[in-house]
């Protein structure tokens, strides 16, 4: 807007106009209790031995558990521990400080505690890239530091320098942890702070003790010729994977800057690499450099370029790959081919990280696709079946190819290709060429006009190729692609936008004068661009305004501001090394030049402020009040409060892990810890990780819980613990309070919507958002006006990434007496994009932009560190099947009669897109038997089950003899039955009269049994009589 008001005293209005501003505009805080903002912490790393020294620090490359804390628990009697435990340690400790600026740090230190201020930390383990070895878990763990006196000599009693304390775990598969120091309330106010404690496995220490690096030679001399006038370059590396950065580009040195804490301090090092020349007829080389042009980071592995050379390094990494299989040396790689440049994969993906070569020469049309897999290293040339400019001759007419940049899309196995070609008639422009790893299939996707769209003051204009265009041709030099939201950047002398890879967007805003040297995309909705002339633009994701950072007015102000601060961050002479960001904020690496000494510096971009010193800069108006001139400022934010109500408790989204350990309690009046007991804290936080780590979720346990088990025999002698501890009895002058570890369930919402939620199939995750509109309450009159509800003032829009996998619902309530509107936004899975997969393997990344409609690079936040655009773009996380390894029912017998049973809901289960699957150990009891022993049994049951199985069949073989034998027998034995008993009934009475002689010869018993017999005939036949007369009567 055009300021008003007389010509002649506009130049002194402007004047005063900035001099107001640099006075009005300063931040908040400097009109706030100083104290409370300008205090920060401070975090070093310190072994066992080092601890209580005061300026000591230690780099962190020891990976290996230490068995010194098992003696100091050996002393612990009557303690709630197992004695036939063996307890071990982490190798590091954090030292923990403070500082306030004009103000002594030990000072503040000791005036802290005793206000009773204690530093409470949160340690955040990264996933590994590789969840086919590690599982994959979202893992914190929460510790209070404890005070410790210093070990050096000091003329005071009681306390003169003083820190605190706390274990450096470390977690196998994670070598990149994100530390979060807080307060606990108590004390002065310091501002939270994150700090990365990264694993450096590129570290060995020597016989003398002391460190040296395994790529190369530290350089202590940092030489204003390697920094000074030098161009910026990209840093590139696998995002939240990486746990050492390099950055190349130093003029004629083989030196590199590398870093494990994401440049808060580093490392000049000389590589110790051949730099070989092999040039060749078909890779000719103009000139010789030992420029490290090309540099990545991976996990594990760290790829370099000189020349037309590759080399890569793999560090030892035990907590990775469980066995030391570090490179030792630098590796060359691709030796025959014509290397002309690296790109890079931001993204990791079905269990490996991923890096490209692009080729000339014999090979050009062709990408040399890497694969690193466990510090593991491989290429394949892509295509397989012919080259891209083949692919492409096939089509069109083609005198040369070439293949400039190249992006992969891992969710969908695509590369992208930036080919510029060049036509008989010597007339050149460029395509954007797919390729499917998978089925091997080649396609054009688009071709990018010659020519710079003429978009006529617009601030975007959507290619059709009926729009007008400018003489000025494209020169693409890039693509960058995020698979979060799908969004697509080919960037040069412009900047083209797409969603869906075939239809584009011209950003009208950025000059056609520049030439875009690299992108640098935070991956959380910004985009920071740099310039061939060093300028740096930005862009937020979802809108088209590019805005001017440096050189603009609102830079100068804002350095005119820190130069009166005199920040040690800013000199006169400076030149910037390069431009990332680390935990979404925006950070340049700076060579200072001040009084003749040069320094590198990390220092943070303030994109906020800067965005609002130009917006209320560029908008202003002057206005005539009787004799004076007023100044006004326009506000375009269409809100003056947002707040987000209603958020569910983030733990069954973000599937967050957290432990609790506080120290043990020591039983001195001073409060002060020793040796021991930090070794003891040492030994419990260990075991409680240990705990975790081994925990399989017994289905037997009353609580689903690991610290369960540790302290189950000992929790019905808790108040006997407590007593010892009351009376200063226990051993050691250690407590150790069984409630201090533990697991947390209940973590509530902080206002925020978290970085990542997973949704399961069909799952819900919604909340509300707060706004208050511009402007004063509705009168009555008002109110009866549709076009004055509030809810027409400010609209609420949510961008999906994955429209077909995602459904977005926003209700939207007027509340006209507050001049507010209250969106209930609902976000929900559609259930029709995936089948089963293992838990936590191939997540499919997509993402939600949540925006107030006209807010963007207008509406800030101020916070006690300054402004905050206030948008959202949390990410999410589906379950997507690419592994096929369901395994139903399956049994494994290891020895000592253990059975282990996996059991899956694949195929059965169809409300979810885990395919879970569950262990039952089932152990069936008995004492285990020497080997002699088990042999002899062994021996004496087979004999014992061979006789019997040969009686078996010995007797079913002579089973029928035996019977027909019985059954003749049998048979012999009833006709002499029966011819004995015929004989004596046939006898007739003549017989017994010629006998009779020879009958009374044979004795009295035979004539006694006669007369029996006859008495018996005689009495049969008296009673079959006496039948036949009942039945006649």
């Amino acid at each position: 807007m055009s300021p008003a008001g007389p010509a002649l005293p506009r130049l002194r209005v402007l004047r005063a106009l900035w001099a107001l501003l640099v006075v009005l505009l300063a931040p908040w805080r400097l009109w706030a209790i100083k104290d409370t903002l300008e205090c920060t912490w401070q975090v070093v790393l310190n072994n066992f031995e080092t601890v209580g020294k005061n300026h000591a620090s230690d780099r962190f490359f020891n990976q290996e558990p230490l068995d010194t804390v098992d003696e100091v628990f050996s002393l612990l009697v009557d303690a709630p521990i197992d004695p036939d435990e063996r307890y071990l340690g982490f190798p590091y400790f954090l030292k923990i400080n403070y500082s306030c600026r004009g103000e002594s740090s030990e000072a503040l230190v000791r005036k802290g505690h005793l206000t009773g201020l204690k530093p409470v930390v949160l340690v955040t383990f990264q996933s590994p890239v590789n969840f086919h070895h590690w599982k994959i878990e979202q893992l914190q763990i929460q510790m209070e530091a404890a005070p410790f006196r210093s070990r050096e000599w000091c003329n005071a009693e009681e306390l003169c320098i003083m820190s605190w304390y706390m274990p450096m775990p470390i977690k196998n598969g994670s070598v990149v942890m994100r530390v979060d120091v807080s307060s606990n309330g108590l004390g002065p106010f310091i501002p939270n702070k994150r700090f990365q404690v990264n694993i450096n496995g590129f570290l060995e220490r020597q016989r003398d003790n002391s460190l040296q690096f395994t790529v190369g030679n530290e350089l202590f001399d940092l030489i204003p010729r390697y920094f000074v006038n030098v161009p910026s370059r990209p840093l590139w590396y696998t995002v939240d994977q990486a746990p050492v950065l390099i950055l190349g580009g130093i003029p004629e040195e083989k030196a590199i800057l590398l870093t494990d804490t994401n440049f808060e301090d580093f490392f000049l090092v000389e590589l110790s690499i051949d730099s070989c020349w092999v040039g060749s007829f078909y890779c000719p080389q103009a000139n010789f450099t030992a420029t490290i042009y090309d540099a990545i980071a991976t996990e594990s592995t760290l790829f370099i370029r000189q020349n037309q050379l590759i080399y890569y390094f793999t560090g030892t990494y035990t907590t990775l790959h469980e066995t030391s299989h570090g490179s030792g040396r630098w590796v060359r790689i691709l030796a025959n081919e014509c290397v002309k440049k690296l790109c890079p994969v931001h993204f990791h993906s079905n269990g490996s990280e991923y890096v490209m070569a692009l080729t000339t020469g014999k090979h050009e049309g062709y990408v040399h696709f890497g694969t690193i897999t466990d510090g593991r290293v491989s290429f394949e040339l892509l295509p397989r079946q012919q080259s891209v400019c083949n692919g492409i001759r096939a089509s069109l007419p083609v005198v040369n190819c070439s293949i400039t940049w190249a992006v992969f899309i891992a969710g969908d196995y695509d590369l992208l290709l930036l080919v510029e070609i060049e036509e008989p008639a010597s007339r050149k422009y460029f395509l954007v060429v797919s390729y499917n790893l998978v089925s091997d299939y080649l396609v054009i996707l688009y071709t990018i006009p010659e020519f710079i769209p003429d978009a006529r003051g617009l601030e975007f204009l959507m290619i059709l190729g009926t729009e007008s265009y400018t003489n000025v041709p494209m020169v693409p030099k890039g693509m960058s692609y995020n698979e979060y939201n799908n969004l697509l950047f080919i960037w040069g002398n412009f900047l083209l936008q797409s969603y869906n890879k075939e239809n584009y967007i011209y950003l009208g805003d950025f000059p056609k004068e520049l030439s875009i040297k690299y992108l640098v995309n935070s991956f959380h909705g910004d985009i920071a661009i740099v310039t061939e002339t060093e300028e740096i633009w930005y862009l937020l994701e979802g809108s088209y305004q590019v805005y001017k950072l440096f050189p603009s007015k609102g830079w100068e102000l804002y350095l005119s501001l820190r130069l009166m601060q005199q920040s040690s961050l800013y000199a006169p002479n400076e030149t910037m090394i390069t431009l990332f960001y680390d935990d979404s904020k925006l950070y340049q690496l700076v060579y200072l030049i001040d009084k003749q000494q040069g320094r590198l510096v990390k220092r943070l971009v303030p994109v906020e402020q800067l965005l609002m010193y130009q917006q209320l800069g560029n908008h202003y108006l002057l206005e005539q009040q009787g004799s004076h001139l007023t100044l006004s400022f326009a506000n375009f934010c269409p809100f003056t409060v947002m707040r987000l109500l209603d958020l569910p408790n983030p733990q069954i989204y973000t599937r967050q892990e957290r432990y609790r350990a506080q120290p043990p309690r020591i039983l001195e009046p001073s409060g002060f810890h020793n040796n021991n007991s930090l070794a003891v804290y040492q030994g419990l936080v260990y075991y409680l990780l240990w705990l975790h780590s081994m925990y399989d979720k017994p289905y037997a346990d009353p609580v689903h819980d690991p610290t369960w088990r540790w302290w189950k025999n000992k929790k019905q002698d808790q108040d006997y613990y407590f007593y010892l501890a009351s009376n200063w009895q226990s051993a050691g002058n250690v407590h150790i309070d069984m409630a201090s570890y533990e697991k947390i369930y209940d973590l509530k919402a902080e206002n925020e919507l978290p970085e990542r939620i997973f949704l399961d199939k069909g799952t819900i995750y919604s909340f509300s958002v707060f706004l208050t509109a511009r402007g004063h309450s509705f009168d009555l009159e008002a109110q009866s006006s549709a076009s004055s509800q509030p809810g027409s003032q400010v609209g609420l829009a949510v961008v999906l990434a994955d429209p077909a996998c995602i459904e977005a619902v926003v209700k939207q309530k007027d509340l006209i007496n507050r001049n507010s509107v209250l969106f209930w936004v609902t976000l929900s899975d559609k259930r029709t994009c995936f089948d089963q997969g293992i838990s936590g393997h191939h997540l499919m990344k997509t993402s939600m932009l949540i925006k107030v409609v006209g807010s963007s690079g207008h509406c800030f936040q101020n916070t006690h560190q300054g402004p905050r655009m206030q948008d959202w773009q949390p990410h999410l996380d589906h379950e997507e099947l690419n592994d096929h390894r369901g395994l139903g029912l399956q049994h494994h017998v290891p020895p000592q009669l253990r059975h282990r049973v996996l059991v899956s809901n694949r195929g059965v289960d169809k409300s979810t897109y885990c395919d879970y699957q569950l262990t039952f150990l089932l152990h069936i009891h008995g004492l285990p038997l020497s080997a002699k022993r088990a042999f002899l049994i062994l021996m004496v049951s087979t004999s014992v089950f061979v006789g019997l199985v040969s009686l078996y069949i010995i007797f079913c073989l002579l089973l029928p003899f035996m019977v027909k034998t019985c059954n003749f027998f049998r048979w012999k034995i009833n006709n002499i039955m029966a011819s004995e008993s015929s004989y004596i009934y046939s006898i007739p009475s003549n017989t017994r009269a010629f006998n009779k002689t020879s009958l009374t010869k044979s004795g009295s018993s035979f004539r006694g049994s006669s007369d029996i017999l006859s008495k018996r005939v005689a009495e049969s036949k008296a009673e079959a009589e006496e039948t036949t007369g009942k039945s006649q009567t």
